[in-house]
């Protein structure tokens, strides 16, 4: 009996010391980041130092950064590329980054609460640059500015960039502000029904530009590596070269989503990082006629093989009533009055509201699409590819393909060209063929797009 009472005993005082050392370990990392973020680096490099030599990918990587710059310590490219080395050894999230096993051993209600402190999602980000394969040059560059955002938590998401020429080979249509009366029989009372007419834009070059941006809300919450993240997307066609310079379209996207990482054997093996599962919303803002809108559920595999990351998605879009057809064709009841019409051609768009907007957007946009993003020296080259398979008897896709380049050696503006044709541009043109040429800035590059 005494010796099962000293092996219990022995035993959980060795389970005892490891969570005190896990929580110790754990201290120090974040105490180092905090030092790292304060550019007080000659107090960084000694924790850092302890955590590394424990195993930890973040403190890895920040140590090999403090050696290539010589920061808080001479410069020695020697040990940089030796812990740039080990970082990438392994690609899979590690549970030594957060302390991760010290946290979920509590109860979930601790575990969140522990998302809450400020160093939880900057912690998500170093578990990100670990995952990714930063052996190159252009990419640790690229992770090393997408993961510095200091601003309110946030980050870059997709591209953000200012087009100030975007060039379409035809005219837009657009709907006029006054409405032309359309007889139908004898039926006209007091001008109320009117059908919408289609007139074009006054230029074909407009301005185009889009600002995107996430916040990693938690992260290893249940203790899978997984991060937990809201973005925001906003593109908007500017007229501004036509009369009064109208706002031609505004597309809004805000998006959650949860990133879940792959096993060392599954990366190993394929190069698929981690997969994302999530749900988007695109609307354009507008009512009655112009309104256009569809919710997705999402799942995304990202890839990288070296330079070239890819990501495959696939989408299902959740259901919504079709509206009448006479509303598609555009009869209105402007004064919204109800009064019925003899041919039973027009409606009224009060009743209509809360239905499909555009039931044939499948037709357009297809299932899923397939991005690319390609780093070549201080180039970068994306392009997307969507198809829709026929759906609704023809077939119809896209092709985008972008380029950017630093702004004379600048590490935030860059050139950027942008080339699309196909359906989808935008919302309101999701049915129109469209092809455009876009040249300007961007501030931020995205990648797993």
């Amino acid at each position: 009996m005494s010796t099962v009472r000293f092996i219990l005993i022995t035993t959980l005082l060795c389970a005892t010391l490891s969570l005190q050392a896990d929580a110790l370990e754990r201290e120090i990392f974040l105490n180092a980041i905090r030092y790292f973020d304060e550019k007080a680096y000659d107090k960084a490099l000694p924790l850092l130092q302890k955590v590394a030599q424990k195993g930890n990918k973040g403190a890895m990587y920040r140590l090999a950064y403090l050696y290539e710059n010589g920061l808080g310590t001479p410069k020695n490219l020697e040990k940089a590329t030796y812990w740039y080395k080990k970082a990438a050894q392994n690609y899979a999230y590690t549970t030594q980054t957060e302390g991760a096993k010290a946290i979920y051993s509590h109860r979930f209600a601790k575990r969140l609460k522990a998302q809450l402190t400020p160093y939880s999602t900057r912690a998500a980000g170093l578990a990100a640059l670990a995952k990714v394969d930063t052996r190159t040059p252009e990419t640790k560059r690229l992770f090393d500015d997408l993961t510095s955002g200091r601003f309110f938590g946030l980050t870059p998401y997709k591209a953000n960039y200012l087009l100030p020429v975007s060039y379409a080979t035809r005219k837009y249509l657009r709907q006029p502000s006054t409405y032309k009366s359309y007889a139908i029989a004898d039926a006209i009372l007091d001008d109320t029904y009117h059908r919408i007419y289609y007139e074009n834009y006054d230029k074909q070059t407009e301005v185009e530009f889009q600002f995107s941006l996430k916040k990693n809300l938690t992260y290893n919450l249940f203790g899978m590596g997984e991060y937990i993240t809201a973005a925001y997307t906003q593109h908007c066609f500017w007229q501004l070269y036509s009369e009064s310079g109208p706002f031609r379209e505004t597309n809004y996207m805000p998006e959650i989503f949860v990133t879940i990482p792959t096993d060392a054997a599954t990366d190993t093996a394929t190069g698929l990082k981690a997969t994302k599962w999530g749900f988007i919303h695109q609307s354009n803002g507008q009512e009655g006629y112009r309104s256009r809108s569809w919710n997705r559920l999402y799942v995304q595999g990202m890839f990288q093989w070296s330079n070239l990351f890819l990501s495959a998605r696939v989408w299902y879009r959740l259901p919504e009533e079709d509206k009448s057809d006479d509303y598609y064709r555009g009869y209105v009841d402007v004064n919204h009055n109800g009064i019925p019409d003899p041919e039973d051609r027009l409606i009224d768009p009060n009743s209509e509201s809360d239905k499909d907007d555009n039931p044939d957007i499948l037709d357009y946009m297809g299932y899923g699409d397939i991005a690319f993003s390609y780093l070549w020296g201080e180039h970068q080259f994306d392009g997307l590819l969507r198809y829709n398979f026929h759906k609704g008897g023809k077939d119809r896709g896209a092709v985008q393909l972008d380029w950017s380049y630093p702004f004379f050696h600048s590490h935030t503006t860059f050139w950027y060209l942008k080339f699309f044709n196909g359906y989808g541009e935008s919302l309101i043109d999701y049915n129109r063929h469209v092809t455009k040429a876009s040249f300007g800035f961007s501030f931020s590059r995205g990648i797993f797009q």
